[in-house]
């Protein structure tokens, strides 16, 4: 099971919480042979050696209200001090488990965050002190007693909109968690609703997806992709922009329709021909959708990146590199997390790939014990973050991919940090949301 790790946001400030560690500072002495160099699968462009990296500059944003920052998962430079420190802990309820994992990011909105719980218990603190606002359990009367498959929670219209793994999807007032609808659609989900204009975009966990009113539940248009035998625990979330919905299937199938009737536009295969195991042969798209200035860009579990024009589908590149983790799109950059334990800054444009930078890959290295799983990763003022299961945090140069810092977690992190208002938030395993400003 994953516990996940938080990252060191500060090169200087957090010393107070965490002891940062240069590149120097983890190199343990004597001679070593790397597994994670020897088995990785992708390198830097040769040609790139040397080019200088330019990112935008960092912008302020005072809300995350969606999985994935916005509709089209693209957040770009974000602003965070330069000396951070804890801020405060909060308590959500009750933390993940060897049967239940806790998948869905928290959300950001109106000074406060929302996040779920693995219990659907769904609740709501204040984003300056961390003091609990409301708190609501949403599993139905009927359900009380049977495993919870997790779900997500997004924010619009100063309303939050939740889906269960119980088929149903739950509006609450945000201000009070008071509930105002709540449709059943008879199939369990596992992502967050995506929102925009008046829509909620929901996918099941049998690939359906399904566009409801945001005032009242009411049904406006259904499709259904092609439904699996199995898949990975988690799910993706639709992105939408200029009224195209690009929606993730955990066939590994990527398809595009129009916001406003559900018409198919186009559909593109993630999937890879190259197999190496029988886990590695699931397709499932984990990792949210982005869409940037007229381009879509995916990633599947199977071992398939792509970069697709969002009108036509038309592929622009492709790269045999596989991922859950969610890609970030910054400047004409793209940085991502993948299965062999990299994290890799590719051309937005070309594919081309600028660093790689190897990550642990088990806590115990020399026996080759317990996994590492990493989250992220999320970019701001100059730093990638990204989170570990062991419970860490790391600050990761977006220049040169070199390490830039750590601070411990009070447990592991199996989902992406968030950021909203000058504040980095964690949730981890434990149910406990941690904010560092």
């Amino acid at each position: 099971m994953v516990r996940s790790l938080v990252i060191g946001l500060s090169l200087l400030s957090l010393t107070a919480c965490g002891v940062f560690l240069t590149e120097d500072d983890i190199k343990l002495p004597g001679k070593r042979l790397s597994i994670l160099v020897n088995s990785r699968t992708v390198n830097a462009d040769p040609e790139l050696a040397g080019v200088q990296i330019l990112l935008p500059a960092p912008l302020p944003n005072t809300q995350w209200p969606q999985a994935g920052g916005f509709a089209n998962h693209a957040m770009h430079h974000m602003v965070l001090g330069d000396s951070i420190t804890q801020n405060w802990i909060a308590d959500i309820g009750t933390g993940a488990s060897d049967e239940i994992r806790l998948v869905s990011e928290p959300v950001v909105a109106n000074a406060m965050v929302f996040a779920l719980d693995s219990e659907s218990r769904i609740t709501a603190v204040n984003a300056e002190t961390g003091r609990t606002i409301w708190s609501k359990y949403l599993t139905p009367e009927s359900e009380e007693d049977d495993d919870h498959i997790p779900g997500g929670v997004a924010f619009y219209g100063n309303r939050l909109y939740i889906t269960s793994g119980f088929g149903e999807v739950i509006s609450l007032n945000a201000e009070n968690g008071e509930e105002i609808w709540r449709k059943y659609i008879l199939s369990p989900m596992r992502s967050a609703p995506t929102i925009r204009n008046g829509r909620v975009l929901v996918l099941t966990i049998d690939n359906r997806i399904l566009t409801l009113n945001a005032e009242d539940g009411d049904l406006l248009w259904e499709q259904e992709g092609v439904g699996i035998s199995a898949n990975l625990l988690g799910g993706a979330s639709p992105a939408i922009d200029e009224d195209v919905v690009v929606v993730p299937y955990s066939s590994g199938e990527l398809v595009a329709y129009d916001l406003e009737t559900g018409r198919l536009l186009w559909s593109f295969s993630m999937t890879s021909v190259r197999r190496t195991n029988a886990v590695s042969s699931l397709a499932h798209i984990l990792a949210n959708p982005v869409i940037d200035r007229g381009l879509v860009f995916a990633i599947s579990h199977a071992g398939t990146l792509a970069a697709l024009d969002l009108k036509t589908g038309e592929r622009i590149w492709d790269k045999k590199i596989g991922g859950i983790s969610n890609l970030w799109i910054a400047g004409d950059y793209v940085y991502l997390l993948s299965n062999d334990g990299d994290i890799i800054c590719l051309s937005r444009n070309s594919g081309r790939i600028y660093w790689v930078r190897s990550l642990p890959r088990y806590e115990d290295p020399e026996d080759k014990d317990i996994p590492i799983i990493w989250s992220g990763p999320v970019l701001a003022s100059d730093r990638l973050i990204i989170t570990g299961s062991h419970g860490q945090a790391w600050a990761i140069s977006p220049y040169s991919g070199v390490m830039l810092g750590s601070i411990d977690l009070p447990d592991g992190v199996s989902v992406p940090p968030v950021i909203a208002d000058g504040r980095v938030f964690f949730l981890t395993d434990d149910a406990s949301i941690v904010a560092y400003k």
